[in-house]
C-alpha cells in the first residue's frame, strides 16, 4: 500500500483531512514535548482535528505522562491511557 492510500484510508475512516495530518505531524516535529504549554496546544490540535473534546483532567493526565516519559510504548496500551 503506497503512503498516498495510506493516508487516504484515514482520511476516510476518521474524517481528518490529510493535509492537516500532515500540519500536526509537522508542527509535532519541531516541538519541545517538554513544554507544558506546547503539549496543551498540541492535544488542543489533535482534539479539534478529531472533533473529540478532551476534559481538562484528561489534557492533565497526558501532559504529566509526556513530560515524566511514562508514555506507552504500543498503541494498545497508548489507547487505555485516552479511555481512563
Amino acid at each position: 500500500m503506497s503512503s498516498n492510500n495510506f493516508f487516504d484510508n484515514v482520511e476516510k475512516t476518521t474524517k481528518v483531512n490529510k493535509e492537516d495530518i500532515f500540519k500536526l505531524a509537522s508542527s509535532v516535529q519541531n516541538a519541545n514535548l517538554k513544554d507544558e504549554q506546547v503539549l496543551r496546544q498540541l492535544i488542543g490540535q489533535v482534539a479539534a482535528l478529531a472533533g473529540k473534546p478532551v476534559p481538562k483532567e484528561k489534557e492533565d493526565q497526558i501532559v504529566k505522562a509526556i513530560i515524566n516519559n511514562n508514555m506507552p510504548s504500543d498503541f494498545s496500551s497508548l489507547g487505555k491511557l485516552f479511555k481512563k
